[in-house]
């Protein structure tokens, strides 16, 4: 009885270590290979949206100058994504009336 404990604990780890081989070797996802990222520093301001009766959540990373726009989706039980402004392109941007 010890001896087929053994031989089932030895079998675990060889199919764990196979899995954590397999894990480290496969590429980065997507959202990883962007190394020029800077890591962020996050301000949350809530707010009243124009439309509707509705309220959001402005998330500022300053860092990286980008500005989104989230709201609670009660229906669905999700936050939901309203928008995003690159604020390094809008301070660049020509001035237009």
């Amino acid at each position: 009885m010890r001896r087929q404990q053994t031989r089932a604990l030895i079998g675990l780890n060889a199919v764990l270590l196979i899995a954590l081989g397999a894990v480290s070797l496969t590429p980065d996802a997507g959202a990883q290979q962007n190394t020029n990222r800077s890591p962020g520093a996050y301000s949350i301001v809530g707010g009243e949206l124009s439309s509707g009766n509705a309220n959001g959540v402005y998330v500022l990373d300053s860092t990286n100058r980008e500005l989104i726009l989230l709201s609670w989706d009660n229906s669905r039980n999700s936050v939901k994504f309203l928008g995003y402004r690159d604020l390094n392109s809008d301070v660049n941007a020509e001035p237009t009336r």
